[in-house]
Protein backbone atom coordinates (compact mmCIF):
# COMPACT_ATOMS: atom_id res chain seq x y z
CA UNK A 1 0.00 0.00 0.00
CA UNK A 2 2.75 2.46 0.95
CA UNK A 3 4.71 1.66 -2.20
CA UNK A 4 1.65 2.25 -4.39
CA UNK A 5 1.01 5.59 -2.69
CA UNK A 6 4.67 6.57 -3.04
CA UNK A 7 4.55 5.78 -6.77
CA UNK A 8 1.35 7.81 -7.23
CA UNK A 9 2.96 10.75 -5.45
CA UNK A 10 6.10 10.44 -7.56
CA UNK A 11 4.03 10.48 -10.76
CA UNK A 12 1.79 13.39 -9.86
CA UNK A 13 3.80 15.66 -7.53
CA UNK A 14 5.54 17.69 -10.24
CA UNK A 15 2.31 18.47 -12.09
CA UNK A 16 0.55 19.35 -8.84
CA UNK A 17 3.46 21.57 -7.80
CA UNK A 18 3.26 23.44 -11.13
CA UNK A 19 -0.50 23.99 -10.72
CA UNK A 20 -0.06 25.39 -7.22
CA UNK A 21 2.98 27.43 -8.22
CA UNK A 22 1.01 29.07 -11.05
CA UNK A 23 -1.56 30.08 -8.45
CA UNK A 24 0.88 31.31 -5.79
CA UNK A 25 3.64 32.56 -8.07
CA UNK A 26 5.92 31.61 -5.18
CA UNK A 27 7.98 28.42 -5.24
CA UNK A 28 8.36 28.10 -1.46
CA UNK A 29 4.62 28.48 -0.81
CA UNK A 30 3.85 26.00 -3.58
CA UNK A 31 6.27 23.48 -2.09
CA UNK A 32 4.70 23.97 1.36
CA UNK A 33 1.23 23.43 -0.07
CA UNK A 34 2.38 20.33 -1.96
CA UNK A 35 3.98 18.79 1.14
CA UNK A 36 0.89 19.51 3.21
CA UNK A 37 -1.36 18.07 0.50
CA UNK A 38 0.70 14.87 0.20
CA UNK A 39 0.41 14.36 3.95
CA UNK A 40 -3.33 15.06 3.92
CA UNK A 41 -3.83 12.76 0.94
CA UNK A 42 -2.02 9.94 2.74
CA UNK A 43 -4.00 10.48 5.94
CA UNK A 44 -7.31 10.51 4.04
CA UNK A 45 -6.54 7.98 1.32
CA UNK A 46 -9.65 6.03 2.26
CA UNK A 47 -11.74 9.08 1.30
CA UNK A 48 -10.64 8.89 -2.33
CA UNK A 49 -13.71 8.15 -4.43
CA UNK A 50 -13.11 5.15 -6.68
CA UNK A 51 -14.50 7.14 -9.63
CA UNK A 52 -12.02 9.98 -9.15
CA UNK A 53 -8.53 10.17 -10.57
CA UNK A 54 -5.79 10.39 -7.96
CA UNK A 55 -4.16 13.33 -9.77
CA UNK A 56 -7.40 15.35 -9.72
CA UNK A 57 -7.96 14.56 -6.05
CA UNK A 58 -4.38 15.47 -5.11
CA UNK A 59 -4.54 18.72 -7.09
CA UNK A 60 -7.77 19.70 -5.33
CA UNK A 61 -6.17 18.99 -1.93
CA UNK A 62 -3.11 21.05 -2.93
CA UNK A 63 -5.26 24.01 -3.99
CA UNK A 64 -7.16 23.80 -0.71
CA UNK A 65 -3.87 23.63 1.20
CA UNK A 66 -2.69 26.76 -0.59
CA UNK A 67 -5.95 28.51 0.27
CA UNK A 68 -5.38 27.64 3.92
CA UNK A 69 -1.89 29.15 3.73
CA UNK A 70 -3.37 32.32 2.23
CA UNK A 71 -6.08 32.46 4.91
CA UNK A 72 -3.47 32.11 7.67
CA UNK A 73 -1.45 34.92 6.13
CA UNK A 74 -4.53 37.10 5.85
CA UNK A 75 -5.13 36.73 9.58
CA UNK A 76 -1.45 37.60 10.23
CA UNK A 77 -0.64 40.17 7.50
CA UNK A 78 2.62 41.32 9.10
CA UNK A 79 4.22 37.99 8.19
CA UNK A 80 3.38 38.27 4.50
CA UNK A 81 3.94 41.86 3.46
CA UNK A 82 5.68 40.74 0.26
CA UNK A 83 3.10 38.16 -0.77
CA UNK A 84 1.89 39.43 -4.15
CA UNK A 85 -0.66 36.63 -4.54
CA UNK A 86 -2.47 37.75 -1.41
CA UNK A 87 -2.37 41.36 -2.55
CA UNK A 88 -3.85 40.32 -5.89
CA UNK A 89 -6.65 38.58 -4.06
CA UNK A 90 -7.21 41.69 -1.94
CA UNK A 91 -7.14 43.93 -5.02
CA UNK A 92 -9.76 41.84 -6.74
CA UNK A 93 -13.42 42.19 -5.88
CA UNK A 94 -13.47 42.19 -2.05
CA UNK A 95 -16.91 40.58 -1.96
CA UNK A 96 -15.76 37.61 -4.03
CA UNK A 97 -14.51 34.32 -2.68
CA UNK A 98 -10.68 33.88 -2.76
CA UNK A 99 -11.08 30.24 -3.81
CA UNK A 100 -13.30 31.31 -6.71
CA UNK A 101 -10.68 33.91 -7.72
CA UNK A 102 -8.00 31.22 -7.83
CA UNK A 103 -10.22 28.86 -9.79
CA UNK A 104 -11.02 31.63 -12.29
CA UNK A 105 -7.32 32.52 -12.69
CA UNK A 106 -6.42 28.87 -13.28
CA UNK A 107 -9.28 28.53 -15.79
CA UNK A 108 -8.16 31.65 -17.64
CA UNK A 109 -4.56 30.43 -17.68
CA UNK A 110 -5.58 27.00 -19.01
CA UNK A 111 -7.89 28.49 -21.63
CA UNK A 112 -5.22 30.98 -22.75
CA UNK A 113 -2.70 28.17 -23.21
CA UNK A 114 -5.21 26.15 -25.24
CA UNK A 115 -5.92 29.14 -27.50
CA UNK A 116 -2.19 29.72 -28.04
CA UNK A 117 -1.83 26.08 -29.17
CA UNK A 118 -4.46 26.47 -31.90
CA UNK A 119 -3.14 26.53 -35.47
CA UNK A 120 -2.58 30.15 -36.64
CA UNK A 121 -5.54 30.00 -39.07
CA UNK A 122 -7.86 29.26 -36.15
CA UNK A 123 -6.05 31.20 -33.44
CA UNK A 124 -6.15 34.64 -35.11
CA UNK A 125 -9.93 34.85 -35.65
CA UNK A 126 -10.55 33.35 -32.19
CA UNK A 127 -8.35 35.91 -30.45
CA UNK A 128 -9.92 38.78 -32.38
CA UNK A 129 -13.48 37.56 -31.75
CA UNK A 130 -13.22 36.74 -28.05
CA UNK A 131 -10.36 38.83 -26.71
CA UNK A 132 -11.30 42.00 -28.55
CA UNK A 133 -15.02 41.17 -28.35
CA UNK A 134 -15.94 42.13 -31.90
CA UNK A 135 -18.63 40.80 -34.24
CA UNK A 136 -18.03 37.93 -36.64
CA UNK A 137 -18.30 40.33 -39.59
CA UNK A 138 -15.62 42.54 -38.01
CA UNK A 139 -13.37 39.48 -37.58
CA UNK A 140 -13.88 38.68 -41.28
CA UNK A 141 -12.96 42.24 -42.24
CA UNK A 142 -9.84 42.29 -40.06
CA UNK A 143 -8.59 38.91 -41.24
CA UNK A 144 -9.56 39.60 -44.87
CA UNK A 145 -11.45 36.33 -45.27
CA UNK A 146 -15.07 35.72 -46.17
CA UNK A 147 -17.80 35.72 -43.53
CA UNK A 148 -18.49 32.02 -44.20
CA UNK A 149 -14.81 31.13 -43.80
CA UNK A 150 -14.64 33.16 -40.58
CA UNK A 151 -17.66 31.34 -39.15
CA UNK A 152 -16.14 27.99 -40.12
CA UNK A 153 -12.80 28.81 -38.52
CA UNK A 154 -14.45 30.02 -35.31
CA UNK A 155 -16.54 26.85 -35.15
CA UNK A 156 -13.48 24.64 -35.75
CA UNK A 157 -11.58 26.56 -33.08
CA UNK A 158 -14.39 26.10 -30.53
CA UNK A 159 -14.58 22.37 -31.26
CA UNK A 160 -10.81 22.05 -30.98
CA UNK A 161 -10.77 23.96 -27.69
CA UNK A 162 -13.59 21.84 -26.27
CA UNK A 163 -11.68 18.67 -27.14
CA UNK A 164 -8.42 20.02 -25.72
CA UNK A 165 -10.00 21.29 -22.52
CA UNK A 166 -12.40 18.45 -21.78
CA UNK A 167 -9.85 16.80 -19.47
CA UNK A 168 -9.19 19.89 -17.30
CA UNK A 169 -11.16 19.69 -14.06
CA UNK A 170 -10.70 23.42 -13.39
CA UNK A 171 -12.94 24.24 -16.36
CA UNK A 172 -15.87 22.09 -15.25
Amino acid sequence: MHLVYAELCRRHSIKTLHVVQRITRNKEDAEDALQESLLKAFMHLNALDQKSKFSTWLTRIAINSELMILRKRRSHPESSSGDDMLSKLRDSNPASDPEQNIIERERDFTLGNAVRRLPPLLREPTEIRYLQEVSVSEVAARTRISLAATKTRLLRARKSLLRALSQHEVLH
